[in-house]
């Protein structure tokens, strides 16, 4: 019995997909009973970097998603469309799906997954999340049993690799996202990765499997790392932290008459040295989980590339094709593969997370500013652990603080008290700590 795939797209992922299905010795002997039956790319003409014959090509990608002889469509082409119509064409046609797609299943899972349900077929996506870093299967199956509390991620190589690059050789920000692109870390257009959408998308995905529910991603909350500066990378380094974007799912505040809601956010953190995440550099990608009982499992290896994020794929592939080998009825889809979440998750505002907070300060150099602004935190009950003067830049002092855990709105509303104060310039960064 062959399992014939649909592969729609040839590009990075879907090169390496294929490398791997049409050379499957060594591996799982399943593999060789994997068929790459349609390939659709956007241009017949176009060199490839895996040889196939050119008969399994064509230009046609709706006539693969409705050929009754595929079994699986493998849809690692990105982007929203036509991706998503032709993931719900493939589902609407009886074929199981694998998808490397954050972006589509973030925006429009609750769709997807619902056709998919009622087609009695399965949607996989281990590879959208953490590239070749099994995750997606652990919070479906063996950590399923755990009462998750928390999932903490790095899930971004190119705003890992610019922060790293920062630390260890005091650049800015944008000379180094420059290198980055020259290099092929970042892309042309960054904004995805450096304004922390990216992130969100895959928090996005995380989020909804630990804590069963889905996520409306406009209520995620996103800040990105460019406003992160050397001074701050340097500040950090002296406080005994590191800076990170992280992606973080939460559920530790009280219950409300709507449920338990949840902490979703993606923001560049102060990460204390000691921490697991705080040594994961360059393109690398780390989860951390933590539960009860597990306590802390942290998932840890490149997030991105051709080979990782093929291997993710391939394995989803893999799955599907043990299920129908050993002849699963497709109306009873296996509860730990499938996805059936039908409510929402209450995600909390970001005034009611409670944190510790670094700020800095531009002030006019005279008598009483720390006071004053000792003053303007305590009026709203922010405690501070450090305050430390750093230097004079001209006519102006910096100074560093970084509060106890507090509300977010009470920090917020001391700041906006700090501001009108004649004594400050500035405050040219604010960073949660973790």
């Amino acid at each position: 019995m062959a399992f014939k795939i649909g592969l729609l797209g040839l590009g990075t992922v879907g090169t390496g997909t294929a490398q791997i299905l049409l050379d499957p010795q060594g591996r799982h002997p399943l593999l060789q009973e994997i068929e790459v039956y349609r390939v659709g790319v956007r241009s017949l003409d176009k060199p490839r970097l895996v040889e196939m014959s050119e008969s399994l090509l064509t230009t046609d990608l709706e006539s693969i998603v409705t050929d009754p002889h595929v079994d699986i469509v493998v849809e690692v082409m990105g982007g929203l469309e036509p991706a998503r119509s032709l993931i719900l064409k493939a589902i609407a046609n009886g074929k199981h799906v694998v998808t490397a797609n954050k972006a589509v299943i973030s925006r429009y899972g609750d769709e997807i997954f619902t056709a998919a349900n009622q087609a009695g077929v399965y949607v996989m996506l281990e590879a959208a999340v953490g590239g070749g870093i099994p995750v997606i299967q652990p919070l479906k199956q063996a950590l399923s049993v755990n009462r998750i509390h928390s999932v903490t991620g790095i899930v971004n190589g190119t705003t890992n690799y610019i922060l790293s690059r920062m630390q260890t050789e005091g650049g800015e920000f944008n000379e180094i996202l420059a290198d980055a692109q020259q290099l092929g870390y970042a892309e042309a257009d960054p904004t995805a990765d450096v304004d922390g959408l990216d992130a969100a998308d895959k928090m996005a995905i995380l989020a909804s499997l630990a804590f069963g529910g889905r996520i409306k991603l406009p209520e995620i909350y996103c800040e990105g790392i460019s406003k992160v500066s050397a001074a701050d990378i340097a500040y950090a380094e002296k406080l005994g932290f590191t800076i990170k974007l992280l992606a973080i799912a939460k559920q530790d505040l009280p219950a409300s008459e709507k449920g338990t809601s949840l902490q979703v956010r993606v923001h560049p953190t102060l990460v204390p040295k000691t921490h697991p995440l705080a040594s994961i550099s360059g393109v690398y990608n780390a989860i951390l989980v933590e539960g009860e009982p597990i306590g802390q499992v942290m998932f840890y290896g490149r997030g991105a590339g051709s080979g990782p994020t093929a291997s993710a794929v391939v394995s989803d592939i893999l799955n599907i094709a043990a299920i129908l080998k050993s002849g699963g009825d497709a109306a009873k889809l296996h509860p730990l593969l499938s996805c059936s979440h039908q409510d929402y998750c209450a995600i909390a505002p970001m005034e009611e997370l409670v944190t510790r907070f670094y700020a800095r300060f531009l002030t006019r150099d005279r008598p009483g500013v720390i006071g004053k602004l000792g003053t303007s935190f305590g009026n709203y009950q922010v405690s501070l652990e450090s305050v430390v003067q750093t230097g004079i830049h001209g006519e102006l002092a910096e100074i560093v603080v970084v509060t106890h855990d507090v509300r977010e709105g009470n920090f917020r509303q001391a700041l906006d008290e700090i501001r009108t104060l004649d004594t400050i310039d500035s405050i040219p960064s604010i960073l949660r700590v973790l």
